[in-house]
């Protein structure tokens, strides 16, 4: 038989080429519509991205506020640590103090032990003879309240000071005027009232001027202070001081002493202050209003560099005061106690 030729094939064909167009246009629709969506999808990415990154800033600067936070308590911790170890230190060095106490309170009860057992025999011992001595004090005579002490008469119910507050004074005797204040408040336990004045007649204590200070120990004490600090004018003379305290406080019906204490007189003459003082104190029912008493601190004997007339002069004064107005005059020897 015979063969039959083939068909050439044609490779670019009309059917081909069909295929290859339609290829090509699936392709470019794609491609147009790839490009349509794609902005929206990238603005929705842009927008998540964004608020995640605000989100993290967020968290971010909230994790810092708590570092900060953590930083000031760690630092507050670490400074009270420290404080607690010193406080740990402070009761360890109190532990040791008080335990060296402790074994120094043991020997010492152990030597008082010893003490004691050697004063109970002793007592034993003595007991006949202090029966014996305080059988001879009971049948001694007591003191009569009215009596005087060292020369001075205490039946006064009220005190009145008049103090020189004079450089001198305040240099050189002002710590040996304390002490004689409060030795002359101690021989009356119990007066109705008290007075303080300066020599130029001001009175301590504004708000009693022209009153009696309550006697009470809180008082007494309150006086002993404020006279440790009082720097008021002086002119070294206690004349007006005196007249002061008489004219203010001097009545037939109360027993008044005023006390002087000084160390010189400046004034012009002796005999017009007695005479006058005579004037003002004049006796009522055979004595004086008040007292007048006065003790006299050698300031002027023992500082070179002062003229020692004025002292002289003052320890006369007060000789004739006190003589004439039932009181007494005691000039120290020494400033010191």
């Amino acid at each position: 038989m015979r063969r039959r030729a083939r068909r050439e094939v044609e490779v670019f064909s009309l059917s081909f080429l069909d295929c290859i167009c339609c290829g090509f246009g699936a392709m470019i629709l794609l491609l147009v519509l790839v490009r349509i969506g794609e902005p929206r999808a990238v603005e929705a990415a842009e927008v998540e991205l964004n608020g995640r990154l605000a989100r993290l800033e967020e968290q971010l600067a909230l994790m810092r506020g708590e570092s900060e936070v953590l930083v000031r308590e760690l630092r507050g911790r670490q400074v009270q640590l420290s404080e607690e170890q010193a406080a740990v230190a402070r009761l360890q060095g109190d532990l040791s103090k008080i335990q060296g106490q402790f074994a120094a309170s043991q020997q010492l009860s152990q030597v008082q032990e010893k003490i004691e057992g050697r004063l109970v025999a002793a007592q034993q011992e003595l007991s006949e003879e202090m029966k014996r001595l305080q059988a001879q004090a009971a049948e001694r005579p007591r003191r009569a309240p009215d009596a005087p002490v060292g020369g001075i008469p205490i039946d006064s119910e009220y005190v009145i000071f008049v103090i020189d507050t004079s450089g001198s004074m305040q240099r050189y005797a002002w710590p040996a005027l304390v002490r004689k204040m409060a030795e002359t408040l101690d021989i009356y336990p119990k007066v109705k009232g008290l007075q303080v004045l300066n020599d130029e007649g001001g009175f301590m204590f504004t708000s009693y001027a022209g009153k009696w200070i309550p006697d009470t120990p809180a008082r007494r004490q309150a006086v002993l202070d404020r006279l440790r600090s009082w720097n008021a004018f002086s002119n070294s003379s206690p004349v007006e001081g005196i007249e002061a305290a008489i004219r203010a406080f001097a009545t037939p019906d109360k027993r008044v002493s005023v006390y002087v204490l000084g160390d010189e007189f400046t004034g012009d003459s002796i005999q017009d202050v007695v005479e006058t003082v005579d004037r003002i104190n004049a006796r009522s029912g055979g004595r004086r209003r008040v007292r007048v008493h006065a003790i006299g601190f050698p300031t002027m004997f023992s500082q070179s560099e002062w003229p020692e007339d004025t002292g002289i002069r003052f320890a006369t004064l007060m000789r004739a005061l006190c003589d004439r107005n039932g009181g007494a005059f005691v000039g120290l020897a020494s400033l010191r106690p």
